[in-house]
């Protein structure tokens, strides 16, 4: 036998493990920032504003 015979089985759930990984953390990611959408728009609807935060003290930031 080739030693790609020996090994195929290795090397396709090799494969397979990656792409169920991959899908599990690119899912993972879709619905956390749907989440974090749906709270945003839900305290927008409160009245709850995004305001930039002041520099610290003392910073070079200020004009």
């Amino acid at each position: 036998m080739s030693l790609a015979g020996d090994h195929i089985g290795f090397v396709i759930a090799a494969y397979a493990v990656t792409a169920v990984v991959l899908v599990g953390l690119a899912a993972a990611v879709v619905l956390n920032d749907r989440a974090k959408a749906r709270r945003l728009a839900a305290l927008e609807a409160r009245g709850v504003r995004r305001r930039r935060p002041s520099p610290p003290v003392g910073s070079k930031q200020e004009h």
